[in-house]
C-alpha cells in the first residue's frame, strides 16, 4: 500500500530474509571477517550465533551470493530438531546421492563417495546448517563425523552452523560436545546494529526500491526506530515498515519522533489484545435458543423411556421369580419416534 503512495518499486522492510538488502553493520562485517578466515582454512568448523531477528538467514544469503562456486559446492540445511539420520539423507542428496534403501553404513561410505566425486572436479563441499540449536546431539556427532572425511591430507567437508545464543552456550558446556568444540576454527555471535547505523541502514534499502527522498526523515526519526528496535534489524523492519504505512495514510511528508511514538503506541495496543484474547480460557460456543429446546425436549423424552424401561424389567423379574403370567404391560417398549 504505502509502496504506491510513495512511488516505490517495491518492500523495502519485508521481514523475509532477502540478501538483495544486505547491508554490513559492523557487526556483520567482522561475521564476513570471520567466516573469510574460516573458509580460508578449508576444514573445521565456523559457528555464528545470534539472538532472532538479527541476520543469520541474510548473513547466509549474502554468504552464499559471494562464494567462488567453482572452488565450494554449498548444501544448505534448515535444521528442525533432525535427527542424525535424517541429516545424513539431506547431505546425501545435497551430494546427487539418493539415499533411498540404503543402511547407516551404506549411506554413510555413499556419501564419502560423493565428497570424493565433488572433490575430484576441483571443489570442496560447504555445508551450512541454520537454526543448529534444534538439532539432537546425534546429529550434531554425525556431522562432527562427516568432518574426519578427507583426501591426500585435505578435509572433504567444511561446516558452518548457525544457532539462536543458547546454541553458543550448549556448544561451550555440553560435555558430549567436546571433539566438536576442538574442531570449531572461527565462532562470532551477532550483535544488534549501533545507533549511528540506522539512519544509514534505512537509506540503503529504500534506495534500492527507488527512494527519491519522499517521504524524509527528520534526525530524531532515527533514534526513535533504533530506541524501538533495540537496533535488531528484522524488529527494526517490522517497525519502520509500520511506519511507513501510517506516513502514508496520514499523508505524512516528513516521518519524525512523534509518528514512529504514534506507531509505536498501535503495536503495543496491537500486542496487548493479543496477549488478552491468548489468555482468555476457551469457553463453549453459546447455542442458539431452539437448538436449546430441542435439546432439552430430547433429554425430557430420554427421562420418560428410561423410567418406563425400568417398570418393564421391574414385571419380568417379578414374573419369572413367582412363576407368574406374563402381564400385558411387559410387551416390548418402544419409543416414539422422535
Amino acid at each position: 500500500m504505502y509502496e504506491e503512495h510513495f512511488g516505490l518499486s517495491g518492500r523495502p522492510f519485508q521481514l523475509t530474509p532477502d540478501p538483495h538488502f544486505w547491508y554490513e553493520t559492523a557487526t556483520h562485517r567482522k561475521a564476513m571477517a570471520y567466516l573469510g578466515y574460516g573458509l580460508a582454512q578449508g576444514e573445521g568448523f565456523i559457528v555464528i550465533t545470534g539472538d532472532i531477528g538479527a541476520g543469520k538467514t541474510t548473513l547466509v544469503g549474502h554468504l552464499l551470493d559471494e562464494i567462488d562456486r567453482t572452488a565450494l559446492n554449498p548444501i544448505t540445511v534448515m535444521s528442525s530438531a533432525i535427527e542424525a539420520d535424517d541429516l545424513l539423507r539431506i547431505v546425501a542428496t545435497g551430494l546427487n546421492v539418493d539415499p533411498a534403501g540404503l543402511a547407516k553404513a551404506q549411506l554413510l561410505l555413499a556419501i564419502e563417495r560423493g565428497l570424493h566425486a565433488v572433490a575430484r572436479s576441483g571443489r570442496r563441499t560447504l555445508l551450512i546448517v541454520d537454526e543448529a540449536q534444534a538439532l539432537p546431539v546425534s546429529a550434531l556427532e554425525e556431522l562432527r563425523m562427516l568432518s574426519n572425511f578427507g583426501a591426500g591430507g585435505h578435509a572433504l567437508l567444511q561446516i558452518v552452523l548457525l544457532g539462536q545464543p543458547e546454541f553458543r552456550d550448549r556448544l561451550q558446556g555440553e560435555e558430549r560436545l567436546e571433539q566438536l568444540r576442538q574442531r570449531v576454527i572461527a565462532i562470532h555471535h551477532l550483535d544488534p546494529m549501533n545507533e549511528d547505523e540506522v539512519a544509514d541502514y534505512i537509506a540503503h534499502r529504500l534506495s534500492l526500491v527507488g527512494w527519491n527522498g519522499r517521504p524524509d526523515f527528520a534526525d530524531d526519526a532515527f533514534q526513535a526506530l533504533y530506541e524501538g528496535s533495540a537496533g535488531v534489524p528484522r524488529r527494526l523492519n517490522q517497525l519502520a515498515g509500520r511506519v511507513m504505512l501510517h506516513a502514508a495514510m496520514q499523508e505524512l511528508e516528513l516521518i519524525d519522533a512523534g509518528a514512529v511514538a504514534a506507531v509505536l503506541a498501535d503495536m503495543r495496543a496491537d500486542m496487548r489484545v493479543v496477549e488478552s484474547v491468548a489468555a482468555e480460557p476457551a469457553g463453549a460456543v453459546p447455542l442458539r435458543p431452539d437448538v436449546e429446546r430441542k435439546i432439552a425436549a430430547l433429554e425430557k423424552r430420554i427421562e420418560v423411556q428410561e423410567a418406563a424401561l425400568k417398570r418393564v424389567l421391574a414385571l419380568l423379574v417379578e414374573w419369572i421369580e413367582g412363576d407368574l403370567e406374563p402381564p400385558a404391560s411387559a410387551e416390548p417398549f418402544r419409543g416414539r419416534a422422535a
